[in-house]
């Protein structure tokens, strides 16, 4: 069955002509209305293609008509029609104009009679209609020289879709074929995991280097095509990726898109306004297990099969889950004056939490924040009494009743790791930490600077205390690394014994005064160096001042 390219050739009032000449006989007005309706259709028409996906976009209330012909042909001739709403339900329909049973006689009469109803219905007729949003496909058989009008409409708002039109049922499919039984089936939930199963596409196993199933998930609703999954996205202020980004297009992502490349598993994750779409493309494989989720959360699953060389798919029968509650948190019980170091995971960002049993009136908390951002959340027999982002050290001095419980809540506002360390203890308990001063900051004096020596300055406190220095030498390249990276909460245990400098005491009750500076000598011509000032209290516990990065003299 081919496509009758003479018909395209010909003026549209010649085709007209011939396809429904007569139509043109009938006397009565209904009949000249009539034709002069179908008239105006084809007038407005756009031919169809054979063979290929057209993509069509439709106006709100405004009709959409294409037409294709068929050549007459002895043998029943096969054809078949897909069409895939992107967005809205629509409404499409196909119609088919026929010649007559007889033919014109000389002389302009018809060697039958035939009604005029009888040639009124033989005109056009609607051989298929449909209205919704899923996709739909058509198969027809053809004898008659005919020509097909399509007509498409929606109703709701502007959108588009795709039509696909052969008559070439030989030669394989442009769509990848469904197995009979296109459901997914839930193997397995768990609190943050949802485990999926599939039967295989026919095509995997005749095309397999060509196919590849994509899973999509979201949390508002299942999809029926890959298209209006684009479209929904895309809808939500959002620029997606053409289709095949799922697997082989990561450069196009956009900012609000993290692509995560793991065991030759593409996915995509969308950050929208409605929760997560992730994308994930895992070539061949009919079982995946979705992690990451959260708990006690319905999401919806849509796997698609995708022809890799000509982007076309087609969806299996979307499902959903909803995963487990969370259990509850493990609490860890804090205990007088004792210390806890907490690393906190910044990709799950959940809380980490203590509970601390109240003796006495007053209550101290200590944090000092060791690498990260942090957030913490105190409250006392489920009121809350503190929440903030720490920084650096941070005291708490709350009064309450013996036997309160206080549940401290520790959160990382970063997506990487980052930790703390945390005491409790009543009020009149030895200080942890060694009394602080004003500022932890190192100074260091541009014009002390030569080429073999810095000078730097810091703040001291009224307690004698001991400051021990290290120097560390230092490229360009790694001034960032070293000052984001470094743990706050080390000590100089944690240094090279070539590092240090110099440990000295001094303290001054005059706190304008409390200030000491120290010339660091035998430092190379051009070179950038990194120093650290350690302050120790009474415990042993020190506080690190913040880095200071200098670089001596070029020359002298």
């Amino acid at each position: 069955l081919k496509m009758s390219w003479f018909w395209l050739y010909l003026p549209l009032h010649l085709l007209m002509a011939t396809c429904l000449c007569y139509s043109i006989k009938a006397s009565t007005t209904s009949s000249q209305q009539s034709f002069k309706t179908d008239l105006f259709n084809f007038y407005h028409s756009l031919i169809l293609a054979d063979g290929k996906e057209t993509t069509i976009h439709l106006l709100k209330d405004i009709p959409k008509r294409y037409y294709f012909v068929l050549e007459e042909s002895r043998v029943l001739a096969p054809f078949s029609i897909t069409v895939t709403p992107c967005d809205v339900p629509i409404e499409w329909s196909i119609l088919m104009y026929k010649s007559p049973p007889g033919k014109a006689a000389p002389g302009g009469h018809d060697t039958q009679e035939v009604s005029k109803s009888q040639k009124a219905s033989s005109v056009v007729s609607t051989i298929f209609n449909y209205k919704g949003n899923s996709v739909e496909t058509y198969m027809g058989m053809s004898s008659h020289s005919a020509l097909y009008l399509l007509e498409f409409l929606s109703t709701e708002r502007d959108t588009h879709i795709t039509v696909y039109l052969t008559t070439d049922t030989t030669s394989g499919h442009l769509y990848p074929e469904l197995p009979t039984d296109p459901r997914i089936d839930v193997l397995g939930v768990g609190h943050t995991t949802v485990t999926l199963t599939w039967k295989h596409s026919p095509s995997v196993l005749q095309h397999g280097d060509s196919v590849q199933y994509c899973l999509l998930v979201n949390e508002k609703h299942n999809y029926k095509s890959l298209c209006a999954a684009e479209t929904a996205i895309r809808s939500s202020g959002m620029k997606l990726p053409p289709t095949l980004a799922l697997s082989l297009s990561p450069y196009l992502l956009e900012p609000q898109q993290v692509m995560i490349l793991s065991n030759s598993e593409l996915s995509i994750i969308n950050k929208v306004s409605s929760g997560e779409v992730r994308q994930v493309c895992m070539g061949t494989k009919n079982t995946y297990t979705v992690p990451n989720l959260s708990p006690s959360t319905q999401y919806y699953f849509d796997v698609f099969i995708v022809n890799l060389l000509t982007n076309a798919s087609a969806a299996y029968t979307g499902t959903f889950a909803r995963t487990l509650e969370e259990p509850e948190p493990k609490v860890t019980e804090l205990k007088d004056g004792k210390v806890i170091h907490v690393v906190l995971d910044g990709r799950k960002q959940k809380f980490y939490s203590l509970q601390y049993q109240a003796r006495h009136k007053k209550i101290h908390f200590t944090f000092q924040l060791c690498r990260g951002q942090i957030q913490v959340h105190i409250t006392r027999n489920g009121k809350t009494v503190a929440s903030e982002n720490l920084s650096g050290l941070r005291y708490f001095s709350l009064k309450g009743k013996p036997l309160d419980t206080y549940l401290v809540q520790l959160r990382s506002t970063e997506e990487s790791n980052s930790s703390v360390k945390v005491q409790a203890s009543p009020h009149f308990h030895k200080p942890l930490f060694p009394l602080l001063p004003e500022s932890l900051k190192i100074k260091s004096f541009s014009k002390l600077r030569t080429c073999r020596s810095v000078t730097i300055a810091w703040l001291g406190t009224q307690e004698e205390s001991k400051y021990c220095v290290y120097r560390k030498r230092i490229e360009e390249d790694q001034i960032w690394r070293e000052l984001q990276s470094a743990d706050r909460c080390s000590g100089p245990e944690s240094r090279h014994k070539s590092e240090k400098v110099l440990c000295k005491y001094f303290y001054d009750l005059n706190l304008q005064r409390a200030v000491t500076t120290e010339t660091i000598k035998g430092l190379e011509a051009g070179t950038l160096y990194l120093f650290d000032v350690y302050l120790f209290g009474p415990s042993g516990i020190p506080v690190r001042y913040h880095s200071k990065v200098v670089k001596t003299r070029k020359k002298c």
